[in-house]
């Protein structure tokens, strides 16, 4: 692939992202949306979250190195989610999880 060719595609998934993000911005502008519609949009951001956590927790071969190396990082969550409702801190949360995951590797 040539210079030139790679531009080309780059410009087309520059201009296809861009109007993606801002056509619905600009027919959307004024207008208020549905309250089941509004509910619903709330759901995106964590279940992207989750869709990505899930994914490295997660894995067909995880326990292909044994036990422990794969229940540390389910621990770690584990805590992380315990701190999360308990203090609805996300500061917290991440402090908890890099130390829990920390620790459980040094055993």
């Amino acid at each position: 692939m040539s210079w030139g060719d790679f531009l080309v595609v780059f410009a087309c998934c520059a201009l296809t992202m861009l109007a993606c993000r801002v056509i619905p911005l600009f027919a959307l502008k004024g207008r208020q949306l549905p309250e089941g519609v509004e509910r619903a949009l709330g759901f995106i951001p964590p279940a992207a979250f989750a869709a990505l956590v899930a994914n490295d927790l997660l894995s067909p071969g995880m326990f292909d190195a044994g036990l422990w190396p794969a229940a540390a990082p389910l621990l770690a969550s584990v805590a992380v989610v315990a701190v999360a409702c308990w203090t609805k801190s996300l500061l917290w949360s991440a402090v908890t999880g890099v130390a829990a995951y920390f620790l459980l590797t040094l055993v």
